[in-house]
């Protein structure tokens, strides 16, 4: 079916609209989602620390007055009478507190040796001082925690009872730095509970060090000695040994998530603030509805406007497409500007087209002549990346071949009949070469030089690489017939295969680059070639293409040599055929594919089977 381009132009960008509006307002919302939830969480932990400091300040003077006010009651029950007035002074004024008491510790068992209480204040509630005795029961105060010289705080809050929390510190030492004496003192929650009344979005409250609630935003909460427990944020306050974190967190029981902060304090309380998230992002979510309400909007008009304005795009875009596909398939020669003769962006678009073929045409012809001097994988290789000096290391198979009597044959006769002759042979050899997916490196005069594995490599280059060998001695004997029969002589020539690591890429410089394959495996490769002639062999391979291609091939072992350049000496086979589909083994033999064998330079036969 076919969609006029009109309808596509719309539909892609309604698309483009829709995509670049959703995900602007999308990035836009969660970005400011993001840094109001960072705001609120830096916020948290400032607020926090600055009520656990203010919370700390009013504990550490209660302390105070408590060492005080317990050292006069101690005093005044065995000194002087204006021990006494001193108490009255620091104590019964102050009407934070409600009760005081000294205990003294015999081993295990603790002993109350002075008790102060407000009889006033447990008056409403018709309570007696012998109150004190069932709260320390009820509270299971850590006396213990005390008495190893911690200050500790409860709440000691209960029904029909003064609403207060308790406070335990060390009070005497003696002469071995052993506490004998601590302190209790009972003081209202008013001090605790005044840092907590600011009217504020956020939730603060304050736990000891089992989770219970000491104070709280709301007051009930804390007279009820809620267990905080609960809590996620509390949880991991009570458990990290971190003074302060950050943490979001989701409530078990109302579902709510929250951005919250704790600091605890070094009395070991700690003070947790925390903002629920929905009121934190309220503000970005009215933001988010407000933009996607814009964007509607404006892509609503963004359509109207497209739908006219495409009436007098989709006949030119029309012939572009036209034109397009023709260029597509290889033609070059089109002219857009004729066709084309608006004279809006749509006109310059069919200008920079006709340019482009232009180019393209070029880059074409270029690349035409690139792969006839380098090979179509090469050239694609460098056309497809930026072109600079460097190679990296590959296994490849290397083969050399070389014209037998070259020089003697080049002197008898004149260039051109020379530079015909290895045309006509190149012609030949190179079309295999190429048919086998391996690439001409170099003509060194009448020498080839290819390779296998570069730039592009296959588990199947060396066996490739074998095949061209033999089909080149074929080739060979068809080019040596044609040339007898137009009275010319024939031409014999060396092969030689080598596998190994090189070296492949570009070498040279900024003005004059090559591309190649260096390294030991092309030096040893063209010595393998040089000892054809010690062989009297038309091809020969060394043992490590053997063993890349294993029995797919018919090979004699010819032996051994020293060549220039190497250690150890060269096992080489000779390649007589190669094993057919039912698993006998095809020969691939010519009148040209052996022959006396003479001397080489740089070969030293070491021994031959």
């Amino acid at each position: 079916m076919r969609i006029p381009i009109s309808t596509k132009l719309i539909s892609v960008t309604i698309l483009i609209l829709v995509a670049a509006t959703g995900t602007i307002t999308y990035i836009s919302s969660a970005y400011f989602e993001k840094k109001a939830s960072e705001q609120v969480d830096i916020a948290n932990l400032e607020s926090a620390a600055a009520k656990a400091k203010e919370v700390e300040n009013i504990i550490t003077t209660l302390v105070d007055k408590t060492r005080v006010s317990a050292s006069l009651l101690m005093k005044g029950t065995t000194g002087p009478v204006n021990g006494l007035d001193d108490l009255e002074l620091n104590f019964t004024k102050d009407k934070n507190f409600v009760a005081l008491e000294v205990l003294k510790l015999n081993g295990t068992s603790v002993e109350t040796v002075a008790r102060r209480v407000k009889e006033d204040v447990l008056k409403p509630y018709n309570l007696s001082p012998s109150y004190f005795v069932s709260l320390r029961s009820w509270q299971k105060f850590p006396v213990r925690s005390v008495a190893q010289g911690s200050v500790e705080l409860k709440n000691a809050s209960y029904p029909k009872a003064p609403a207060m929390f308790t406070i335990g510190i060390p009070l005497i030492r003696d002469e071995n730095g052993r506490i004998t004496h601590i302190a209790l003192a009972d003081v209202t929650l008013s001090p605790l509970e005044k840092p907590f009344t600011d009217p504020s979005e956020r939730t603060q409250f304050l736990v000891d060090r089992n989770g219970e609630l000491l104070a709280h935003k709301d007051e009930q909460k804390a007279m009820a000695r809620m267990d905080m427990n609960y809590s996620p944020i509390v949880q991991k306050a009570l458990k990290t040994k971190s003074p302060q974190f950050q943490t979001k967190f989701t409530e078990p029981d109302s579902g709510k998530t929250f951005f919250g902060a704790s600091v605890k304090t070094s009395l070991g309380i700690s003070l947790i603030s925390q903002t629920s998230e929905e009121t934190i992002l309220e503000v970005s979510r009215e933001v988010k509805r407000r933009a996607i309400f814009v964007a509607g909007s404006a892509i609503s008009l963004a359509i109207f406007c497209i739908f006219l304005f495409s009436m007098t795009l989709t006949s030119p875009i029309e012939k572009l497409a036209e034109m397009i596909n023709l260029v597509s398939k290889g033609n070059f020669d089109v002219k857009a500007r004729a066709a084309v003769r608006s004279h809006d962006e749509v006109g310059d678009l069919a200008e920079a087209f006709d340019h482009m073929t232009e180019g393209l045409k070029e880059r074409d012809k270029v690349k035409s002549l690139f792969s006839k001097f380098h090979g179509s994988s090469v050239a694609e290789d460098l056309i497809g990346k930026d072109i600079g000096v460097g190679g990296q290391s590959k296994d490849v198979v290397v083969f050399f071949s070389d014209i037998r009597g070259f020089t003697a044959f080049s002197e008898k006769r004149s260039p051109e009949e020379v530079v015909e002759m290895l045309n006509e042979y190149f012609g030949v050899m190179v079309k295999i070469i190429n048919q086998r997916g391996g690439v001409v490196d170099k003509f060194i005069g009448d020498a080839i030089m290819a390779v296998w594995g570069a730039p592009r490599s296959s588990d199947q280059d060396a066996a490739n690489a074998l095949y061209a060998c033999l089909e080149m001695r074929k080739g060979l004997e068809g080019l040596n017939e044609a040339r007898i029969a137009r009275g010319q002589p024939p031409i014999n020539i060396g092969m030689g295969l080598h596998a190994g690591r090189a070296i492949s890429g570009t070498i040279g410089s900024d003005e004059r680059m090559e591309y190649t394959v260096i390294g030991n495996t092309v030096n040893t490769a063209s010595r393998i070639e040089a000892s054809t002639k010690a062989f009297g062999a038309d091809l020969l391979v060394t043992d490590d293409v053997i063993a890349k291609v294993g029995d797919a091939f018919k090979v004699e072992l010819a032996g051994a040599a020293e060549v220039k350049g190497r250690s150890e000496a060269l096992k080489m086979y000779k390649v007589r055929g190669y094993k057919a589909q039912d698993g006998s083994y095809v020969d691939i033999k010519t009148a040209y594919s052996d022959y006396e064998a003479e001397g080489a330079d740089k070969v030293k036969i070491k021994s031959a089977a």
